[in-house]
């Protein structure tokens, strides 16, 4: 929902590359929030074949509230560290999962690794 939130209407396609994920788990993500009043599709305007996903004014609702939960949960992960240790720390999450997605990337993914 923050990407929709933050870059408007955007194809599932799109979607699953900007959240590193796969076409039938977005599917089913999708239809879930459709379900729930969360996001709608809608034509998109260049091209007939594909649909737009946005955010609804259900979604929008409730949006301060996520973005206050993530920086309650940013502030409870963080409490005590200093500025440089904050940065150390997003840089080490950062490294760790560009290692996990060229791992999953690989020819038989992170399955043959031990």
């Amino acid at each position: 929902m923050m990407h929709l939130w933050e870059l408007g209407p955007q194809r599932q396609a799109a979607l699953v590359r900007l959240l590193d994920s796969d076409a039938a788990t977005m599917t089913r993500t999708v239809r879930r929030l459709e379900q729930a009043g969360f996001v709608r599709r809608r034509p998109d305007p260049t091209d007939k074949r594909a649909s737009l996903i946005e955010p609804t004014a259900a979604s929008h609702a409730l949006r301060r509230e996520v973005e206050r939960v993530w920086s309650q949960l940013e502030d409870l992960s963080t409490a005590g560290l200093s500025d440089d240790e904050r940065t150390a720390a997003l840089l080490t999450l950062e490294r760790l999962e560009q290692n996990l997605v060229r791992a999953a990337a690989t020819p038989g993914g992170l399955s043959e690794r031990s």
